[in-house]
């Protein structure tokens, strides 16, 4: 009786999408957290592990607005090809929010180096702001 309620209720195609889509989806964001700390003129993890508050705090803002379209890619995509392109982009877009405001704050890896948590807060909230943006773009039209 058990396994009749288990197998209506977790068909092997629906598992075998979430292992695919979070497989995927997981790995994307591995490459994702490798990119971003390479484009970045500082060591996050090495800032992180000294204790610097505000490089986790960057670098934590980055994951999440990454992590945001990334779910609504998965939500909404037709098919896997389908979500890959749309996480590529929504990688793009938000390297690119990192180049802009890197730009726009003269000394944002000194100011992380040195503790400054309003830089780091400033990029997080960039980072947030344009993932969901990002995410709300990425909805299907009606």
């Amino acid at each position: 009786m058990f396994m009749d309620a288990l197998k209506m209720s977790l068909p092997a195609e629906a598992v075998l999408g979430f292992v695919v889509y979070m497989g995927g989806a997981a790995a994307l964001f591995a490459l994702y957290a490798l990119i971003y700390t390479r484009l970045t003129p500082y060591n996050e993890l090495r800032l992180i592990r000294e204790g610097n508050t505000p490089a986790a705090v960057a670098l934590a803002g980055a994951l999440v607005g990454f992590a945001i379209p990334v779910a609504s890619a998965v939500s909404h995509s037709i098919s896997l090809l389908d979500f890959l392109l749309w996480a590529l982009i929504a990688a793009v877009v938000q390297l690119l929010a990192f180049v802009v405001v890197n730009r726009c704050v003269k000394g944002m890896a000194e100011r992380i180096a040195r503790q400054e948590m309003a830089s780091a807060i400033l990029l997080a909230a960039v980072s947030i702001s344009i993932g969901l943006l990002n995410a709300a773009c990425m909805t299907p039209a009606a």
